[in-house]
């Protein structure tokens, strides 16, 4: 009688602690559910789709609670992203395969690419050393004034923001095509609202950074412009919203209801009537802090260059966040692209699984569900040969070892 007595006990014991186990697990996950959704941006103008998201109301529009945050650099984004710190974060779009393969953070650590943000944007500033020596577009002038430099100064320095990241890939690009050997000069990372005061204080000769950090350069008369990155790449990749994995598979639809809200304001932002508006929103002190006439010019395309070299406008390639849905596709052709030059400059010395990891990262299926339901046009041109405005070598997807084999390092 009392071993079964006992066995009795013993299993109403496990049922209780297996019914609280049950219940606490439920409790987590209706708490987790309710939680407001944790988004971070760096100070840069194509942070605008999350934050226009946030002021336009179209967060609540669809459900979801969210709270914005400002950071301070691309590693701290990717710190708070990789603990959960935060859900999901406006990102430079090649971040997630630096720090996955190593060259950007540890090895093998997963960020997951919901949808892209916007293309264009970005740009070259060159400090008022090199001004009336080389000019706007002028690339078959960089190396000889940076060899004159090097010469006299015995050290030019350039920066970036992230190792892998998108303004990194533009920046080794540009001296790729201009000619330059990337390991003459000195290369640093700098988080982008920092790049306009250390290049007043001549911590480095260039630097390559999104907007509104170039045209701040020429109104403080600090630097100017020597090239967008539009005109090295056409509507090329830039910021994307990039996710905790654990948030993207627990709270899928809440993801959605915070892409659905992205992908409004990416609308909205797209039209030329928004834009000023746009600017002076983001402007402000929480989140860009800087003058919304600068903002809003290259919103609008219209870039004063700097060193009296007058306005360069750009009518269809400036910063975009739409484009008929053309924008927001996350392409695993550009994320092998990406990978190809973490190879190509020397960040990588095998070529890692490409194809493997652009599937692991980029959430295209989550994408293609949201896209539908709003019925935004999905692209079919992912993973077909392509070649950049200014490099014409082909780069295909499927085959990245010939592209190394052409082109230039």
């Amino acid at each position: 009688m009392k071993t079964i007595k006992k066995q009795k006990t013993r299993i109403f014991k496990t049922a209780m602690l297996t019914l609280f186990a049950v219940l606490l697990s439920t409790f987590t996950t209706i708490t987790a559910q309710n939680d407001p959704v944790r988004l971070g941006f760096i100070p840069l103008t194509d942070c605008s789709p999350i934050v226009m998201a946030k002021e336009l109301g179209l967060f609540k529009k669809y459900g979801v609670e969210v709270v914005v945050t400002k950071e301070s650099s691309w590693a701290n984004v990717r710190d708070k992203i990789l603990t959960g710190e935060l859900d999901g974060a406006h990102c430079l779009y090649s971040m997630p395969f630096s720090v996955y393969t190593g060259v950007g953070g540890k090895a093998g650590s997963e960020m997951m690419i919901a949808m892209m943000l916007n293309v264009n944007g970005q740009a070259i500033t060159l400090s008022n050393d090199f001004c009336g020596k080389v000019g706007f577009k002028q690339m078959n002038k960089v190396t000889p004034v940076v060899a004159a430099k090097l010469k006299a100064e015995k050290e030019v320095t350039f920066a970036m923001t992230f190792p892998g990241g998108t303004h990194d890939l533009w920046l080794r690009n540009w001296m790729s095509i201009a000619g330059l050997n990337q390991k003459a000069v000195k290369i640093i990372t700098i988080p982008p609202p920092q790049m306009v005061a250390n290049m007043k204080v001549g911590n480095m000769d260039g630097y390559c950074v999104g907007e509104p950090w170039g045209g701040v350069a020429v109104k403080q008369g600090v630097g100017f412009t020597q090239i967008a990155s539009q005109d090295i790449w056409k509507d090329h990749p830039e910021k994307a919203l990039v996710v905790n994995k654990e948030f993207s598979s627990k709270r899928r639809e809440d993801l959605k209801k915070v892409m659905k809200a992205i992908m409004e304001a990416c609308i909205w932002l797209d039209n030329p009537v928004n834009r000023k508006k746009a600017a002076a929103i983001i402007g402000r002190a929480p989140y860009v802090n800087a003058p919304a006439d600068v903002i809003e010019s290259r919103l609008m395309g219209d870039y004063n260059l700097g060193c009296n070299q007058g306005v360069q406008v750009y009518a269809k390639d400036y910063m975009l966040f739409h484009k008929g849905g053309t924008v927001n596709y996350p392409r695993k052709s550009y994320a092998i692209w990406a990978m190809a030059q973490f190879v190509r400059f020397g960040y990588l010395k095998e070529a890692p699984n490409y194809k493997a990891i652009a599937d692991k990262l980029i959430l295209q299926d989550l994408y293609e569900e949201v896209a539908k339901s709003m019925k935004v046009k999905v692209p079919n041109d992912d993973m077909k040969p392509f070649s950049l405005t200014m490099d014409k070598t082909v780069f295909d997807p499927s085959n990245p070892a010939a592209y190394l084999k052409v082109v230039k390092r």
